[in-house]
Parts: structure tokens; C-alpha cells; sequence
């Protein structure tokens, strides 16, 4: 019965293999569009005059209509201010926060013709020590594949 088992597993091994590569893990691939670095880098420039420090940063590759999560570790009480930066000719920006308890918390939406429509930032204060989940989404119909770019700053003045 052993020997039944061992060859069972052996064969199960060979079959269906166990290198690692069968699991496909989804990395995000950044991505360099000079209008929105030139655009994070004046946002971080203001910010920074009001006490704000760069806690995380990234340009991230988007696909359109598709959001994108990013989790964040913010402490209870603190101040913080989230920036998220769409592609220029992206026609909507939405973000939207989530709480641990998957309570949204926040929700912004612009569009193209906004005076400031590529750029959503807003303000945030949690009431307790967790992660939050931050999903922007960009939609445009002129191109898929997207750059986008995050912020996450804290004030510390």
C-alpha cells in the first residue's frame, strides 16, 4: 500500500510537475510618462511647502476601465493625503478607498474637461491602525494600456 502511495505521488510529480513557474504571479510593470512625473513632482514640490512627506510613490502600468489596488498600511490619527495621476488624454478618473472592513471610505470621480481632471488627491484621516485598499481606475478610449501614478504622503509639520 505504501509503495502503491509513493508511486502515486512520483507520478503525480511527473505529470503535472512541480516547478514553480506553474504558478504565474501578476507583477506590476511601472511605467514613465513625462507629463505625469513632471505633474507628480510640482504635487509633491506643494505638498511638501504644507508639511507633507513622500511615504510611497509609483507609476504603475493601467489598463483602461480596469482598476488597479494598492494597499497601504496607515496609522490611526495621522494625516495623510493620496494623489493618484491619470494619462492626459484619459476621458474619467475614479478612485475609490476601502477600510479593512471593506467599508469605502472615500470616493472622488473627474473627468477630462475638470481644470484639474487627471489628478485626484484628497485628504484622509483614519480612525484606526490598518490597511486600506486604494483602487484608481482611468478610463480612455483611445488607448488600453494606460500609466497612472500614486502617491501616498503624511504630514509631518
Amino acid at each position: 500500500m505504501k509503495n502503491r502511495l509513493l508511486f502515486s505521488c512520483i507520478l503525480g510529480l511527473m505529470l503535472f510537475g512541480s516547478n514553480s513557474d506553474a504558478q504565474n504571479v501578476i507583477r506590476q510593470q511601472p511605467c514613465t510618462s513625462p507629463e505625469i512625473l513632471k505633474q507628480a513632482d510640482s504635487i509633491k514640490s506643494i505638498l511638501a511647502k504644507q508639511g507633507f512627506l513622500v511615504i510611497k510613490e509609483a507609476s504603475m502600468q493601467m489598463v483602461s476601465e480596469y482598476e488597479m489596488p494598492v494597499i497601504v498600511p496607515l496609522t490611526e490619527g495621522s494625516w495623510y493625503q493620496f494623489v493618484f495621476i491619470g494619462d492626459m488624454s484619459s476621458k474619467l478618473y475614479e478612485v475609490r478607498m476601502y477600510d479593512w472592513n471593506e467599508k469605502q471610505v472615500v470616493y472622488q470621480k473627474k473627468y477630462w474637461g475638470d481644470v484639474d481632471g487627471n489628478v485626484i488627491s484628497y485628504s484622509y484621516i483614519p480612525q484606526f491602525t490598518e490597511f486600506h485598499m486604494i483602487k484608481p481606475v482611468q478610463v480612455n478610449k483611445k488607448k488600453k494600456d494606460i500609466c497612472g501614478y500614486v502617491m501616498l504622503l503624511k504630514k509631518v509639520k
